[in-house]
């Protein structure tokens, strides 16, 4: 009389590796619709006098940060061309690049690669500043949005 046991065996060891294969991908089907945080670069001075940047993911509330004050919008148009010369921000400012690519340099060295969508955060209104180039072929499109509040971000 044959036994059952194996093919029992094969049929929970079937089961197992359908379960398994079924909540990793559950897991990426959740990590895939979960929504990319929003990031910016802050452009700060440190206290040795130097520009610096750093990534920062923006808190929400939901889909939405906390509302800031901003005092208007400026859109630019910005040719390729030579580098610019060391410079701060003139006040605490949003600077989105909408079209076009440019580069940041920091006072420390860092290189930032700006580009459609990028979020600057720019701070460094004392010190030596930074520098900005726009590359590429096509002009560069900024949004510019002064802030009201001279507050930390963080």
């Amino acid at each position: 009389m044959p036994t059952t046991t194996p093919r029992w065996a094969l049929v929970v060891l079937v089961a197992s590796l359908v379960l398994v294969w079924r909540a990793e991908t559950t897991q990426d089907v959740a990590a895939a619709q979960a929504p990319k945080p929003i990031v910016m670069t802050r452009v700060y001075t440190g206290p040795d006098g130097l520009s610096h940047a750093e990534q920062i993911e923006m808190t929400l509330d939901g889909n939405n940060t906390e509302m800031m004050k901003a005092t208007g919008v400026q859109f630019s148009r910005r040719a390729p061309g030579p580098v610019s010369d060391w410079h701060v921000g003139p006040r605490r400012q949003f600077v989105i690049t909408l079209s076009g690519r440019g580069e940041l340099v920091m006072g420390d060295g860092t290189k930032v690669a700006v580009g459609p969508g990028h979020i600057n955060l720019i701070e460094d209104t004392t010190g030596k500043g930074h520098t900005t180039r726009n590359v590429g072929p096509d002009d560069r499109i900024v949004v510019t949005i002064p802030l009201a509040d001279r507050g930390a971000t963080r």
